[in-house]
């Protein structure tokens, strides 16, 4: 290694590093883990450093390029544990403006660079700033605030406080809850502390790399190691030839998983371009990526099925004629999963219809692409056990996963999971940790694996494409009679979440309006594509993108308003879902009523922001080739998986008065250990900073069924309600003794509890009571919580656009997006929530989408071609809250973080359709697509 002589953070001292290394590695081996690895090619920004003053993106900058300059890092901006005005004011902005935290490091510095040479930016001016820093949280609105707010302070302004207190938690007393409490893990995330998965390292790590498939589909008739495994460094090269085959399921869910057992670490047989092949582990990834060129491999290339059309065709190649797959439909026809749940007749409901309309509709494989790709450490602890560090929103499937995969017991593995760099699903899959504990147990040896971001795209996961048929009928009135909805869907090269995302469309989709008659079919083939899998939204997205787009296509043949078609036919309180029940393999008791809904306000409120009076006004002044139009959408979610998942809460005090929270619930940066802290600090009468949380390690955290399904406010909250319950009653309980006075008079506030007399003790001096003079015992409380009912939150969105009719450019100017949450337990989370699902489901609908060529290769593989929207980019955003009270909820409260990614993309569809007069039933709405729709529409500039 060579010596590079440079000052960091204002200290003279060295790099180390290999020719040709780049800074970003340089930095993270210093111990500078506030550089994130995000994208390999200096377009996301997570990498970084002003150097000499100036912005570089770490990942593209050779380290010997930083000799003799000075490098500065975002650990540079707390001095003397003073925060800089930025980090502050990134803290005071709250949990919408931190959320995972990954992208933070870039934005501060660019932010820094910017208010350095510019104290009084425009908004405008932050945006351009904050373009070259991807974020798939937060939809930049309120980092952009935060980075104004900042500047302001800077030049010695006084900044105004937000009132994020909602109108339930006044009325109803509550202190905490309902609040705008900032983010419990705001203060490491903004300061570059080494809080993620690979911000850690241990003695003797080796590093390890997959051989991908250049096949979309092939069989592997030999696989020849011996000249990588000769290769100095390397220390294992596995094959399917050393690796025993035990199928499994990616898909982390409850147990017993409903996606087939279709998969094994390392199979003979490849399905997709980037499938695995071997998997090395070498003492650098320099020495283990030269190895996988040494490994020679001769194939039997297959015929490939790129598209559900050709893998249903009789004679098609069988993508899984493996005799030890498991609960595949039927392998013959590579049909992976088959679903149909009704209710009534549609036939007949069709017959009686006055009017029947019958549209298809089209939804592309999109991409997660959180910033943090999947990243995986194992190692042997010192009892002999697999400590698998990862970064996964469900360590204990991930767990049972593991240890099955390995042929381990449960009791022999431990999963800790650190900061998440977000997820949206992409991380409820267990895709490297096979792989990584195969190798550790292979060497006895520590092994990292991280994926590229190419990796990221063709190995992980993604979202289900849908070609959807949905017929509608209805009366004169409007009333509907039926609708029928058939889908086929793509379920790639592994059925990974297959049947249960797809039956969630039409569980979801089917729900949200009354109809004496339903049918739903799924059909889900096996494709030679990258497999997709869990995704924000699971299912919903793609049933609602045709069912409201259908909606406004009724509305208009009947000549009627479209809101107050929907309004004629949604569903309300005491309705119930009615295929729940065919569609959910749920426990006896399930229940699925709804006790709640805010969706008539929804709409109310978000028909005034966007100003729905005026969406007959299509002209553009002195523009003639720009056409303006307003659409709107409805949608419904659900609050965890009912009947099936639970989640577990432990509380117990400290010395002090504090109280430790342990949970298996993931946070994936929304914000979830703050609502847990939250509600247990409401019933315990403290401030949220005495709350610590800790949360999922399969150690020392009771079981939850980790972040999916928008559960974690709604099952892990109310669990942690109840938990919290046990030690207040505990908490009284001593309290009484010590004050004289019965249990039922006290009351628990502001850390004391109080008798009707005025005499009160402190719960540290309970506390101290407990564990040091009374009976010496630990004040505790445990709960687990598994729901019967699936409140849904509801939302109405809207979309102003100007279409270029010329050119078939969309752009969305603006997006009002009204969600009834129950009770917001944290009004400026589920603000945080609001803009980030709104951002993503914007990409869904006008520029994301995975593109294959002939041969299956994935030819958008990296941020750029393949398109998410930057700061520069983004379409006003109005979030609002809907309040209403979800009785079966903690505090009121139902799930927050789906519901906002499900209906922007038909409004943008329908408002497409109100400025031309051409309804485009494909997503997503890119130039060449809405401009060949519009040419043969027959409208021209």
């Amino acid at each position: 290694m060579a010596d590079i002589a440079c000052t960091i953070n204002g200290q003279n001292r060295g790099l180390n590093a290999e020719p040709g290394e780049t800074l970003l590695v340089a930095l993270r081996r210093a111990g500078f883990f506030s550089v994130k690895h995000g994208c390999d090619t200096g377009e996301c920004g997570a990498c970084m450093v002003l150097l000499n003053g100036a912005p570089a993106n770490t990942c593209i900058t050779l380290a010997a390029q930083a000799e003799g300059r000075e490098v500065t890092t975002v650990e540079s901006l707390r001095v003397n544990g003073q925060l800089h005005p930025l980090q502050q004011a990134f803290m005071d902005e709250g949990v919408g403006a931190v959320q995972c935290g990954f992208c933070l490091p870039g934005v501060l510095l660019a932010a820094k660079h910017l208010l350095d040479h510019n104290p009084a930016p425009t908004e405008d001016d932050v945006r351009d700033v904050l373009s070259g820093h991807l974020c798939r949280c937060t939809g930049y609105r309120t980092q952009v605030s935060a980075v104004l707010a900042a500047a302001a302070r800077l030049r010695g302004e006084s900044v105004g406080q937000r009132d994020d207190t909602a109108a339930l938690a006044e009325e109803s007393g509550l202190k905490v809850v309902g609040h705008g409490e900032g983010k419990v893990d705001a203060l490491p995330l903004l300061t570059g502390r080494p809080v993620f998965t690979d911000d850690f390292k241990i003695d003797g790590m080796l590093h390890a790399r997959i051989l991908l498939s250049p096949h979309a589909h092939a069989r592997i008739r030999d696989i020849e190691t011996s000249k990588a495994e000769a290769l100095p460094g390397v220390r294992a090269v596995l094959t399917y030839k050393n690796t025993p085959r035990r199928p499994f399921t990616t898909a982390g869910q409850s147990y017993p998983e409903l996606s087939p057992y279709d998969m094994v670490s390392l199979d003979n047989k490849v399905r997709f371009v980037g499938d695995r092949v071997a998997v090395v582990a070498a003492e650098t990834p320099e020495i283990a990526e030269r190895a996988l060129g040494l490994i020679e491999v001769e194939y039997e290339v297959l015929p490939a099925c790129l598209t559900p059309e050709k893998a249903m065709q009789p004679g098609a190649p069988i993508i899984h004629d493996e005799p030890d797959a498991e609960r595949i439909y039927d392998a013959s026809r590579n049909l992976a999963a088959h679903i149909v749940a009704t209710k009534g007749d549609t036939v007949r409901g069709l017959e009686a219809a006055a009017l029947v309309l019958d549209r298809t509709y089209r939804v592309p494989q999109v991409q997660q692409t959180p910033l943090e790709t999947h990243t995986c450490i194992t190692y042997l602890d010192e009892y002999d056990r697999l400590v698998v560090r990862t970064s996964t929103q469900v360590p204990f499937h991930t767990r049972r996963i593991v240890a099955n995969v390995l042929g381990l017991p449960v009791k022999r593995v431990r999963v800790i999971k650190p900061r998440l760099g977000g997820g949206f699903g992409s991380k409820q899959e267990a895709v490297v940790e096979d792989l990584c504990g195969h190798l550790t147990l292979a060497t006895g040896r520590p092994v990292r694996l991280e994926y590229s971001r190419h990796e990221e795209f063709t190995a992980s996961r993604s979202r289900h494409p849908q070609t959807i048929r949905l017929r509608t009928g209805v009366s004169r009135d409007g009333t509907i009679t039926a609708i029928d909805m058939w889908v086929t869907a793509a379920a790639g090269a592994y059925a990974t979440h297959t049947l249960t995302v797809q039956a969630n469309t039409g569980s979801k989709a089917l729900w949200l309006y009354k109809s004496p008659n339903l049918y739903f079919s799924a059909d889900c083939y096996y494709t030679n594509v990258p497999p997709p899998g869990a995704f924000r939204g699971y299912g919903a997205p793609q049933g609602f993108l045709p069912l409201e787009v259908h909606m406004d296509e009724v509305a208009e043949a009947l000549g009627m308003d479209p809101m107050a078609f929907r309004r004629k036919n949604w569903v309300g309180i005491g309705d119930t879902n009615p295929l729940g029940d065919q569609l959910y393999d749920a426990a006896p008791g399930f229940h699925d009523e709804i006790s709640s809904c805010g969706l008539p306000e929804c709409v109310e409120r978000g028909q005034a922001a966007i100003g729905w009076e005026g969406r007959g006004v299509h002209a553009v002044p002195g523009r003639p080739h720009l056409r303006r139009g307003i659409g709107g959408a409805c949608a419904m979610q659900g609050s965890a998986v009912p009947g099936i998942d639970m989640g577990a809460v432990i509380i117990k005090i400290n010395d002090d008065g504090s109280f430790n929270l342990l949970s298996g619930a993931v946070d994936t940066g929304g914000g979830g250990d703050t609502i847990l802290a939250q509600i247990a600090a409401e019933v315990l009468g403290c401030p949220v900073d005495d709350i610590i949380v800790y949360t999922s390690d399969t150690d020392f955290t009771p079981f939850d069924k980790g972040a999916y399904a928008s559960s974690t406010t709604f099952l892990s909250g109310r669990a942690a309600q109840l938990a919290a319950e046990r030690v207040r009653e505990q908490v009284l309980a001593v309290a009484s003794r010590m004050l004289e006075c019965d249990q039922h008079e006290l009351t628990l506030a502001d850390r004391r509890v109080a008798s009707p007399d005025g005499d009160s003790v402190s719960l540290a001096d309970i506390a101290i009571q407990t564990l040091h003079r009374e009976n010496q015992f630990q004040i505790m409380g445990h709960a687990s919580y598994m729901s019967r009912p699936c409140p849904p939150p509801f939302c109405a969105q809207f979309a102003e656009v100007t279409v270029d009719i010329e050119t078939g450019e969309v752009r969305v100017e603006k997006i009002v997006s009204a969600l009834d949450v129950g009770m917001p337990i944290n009004p400026r989370g589920v603000e945080g929530q609001n803009d980030g699902g709104v951002t993503q489901a914007l990409g869904y609908a006008v520029c994301e989408e995975m593109v294959y060529d002939e041969q299956g290769q994935l030819l958008n593989p990296r941020f750029g071609s393949y398109h998410i929207f930057q700061a520069h980019e983004m379409p006003e955003l109005c979030p609002i809250t809907v309040e209403t009270w979800e009785p079966s909820g903690p505090f009121g409260a139902k799930a927050a973080a789906e519901i906002p990614v499900d209906a922007v993309a038909p409004a943008i569809v329908n408002a497409v359709a109100n400025a031309t007069g051409v309804r485009i039933r494909e997503l997503p709405l890119t130039p060449e697509r809405v401009l060949q729709a519009l040419k043969a529409a027959g409208v021209s500039g």
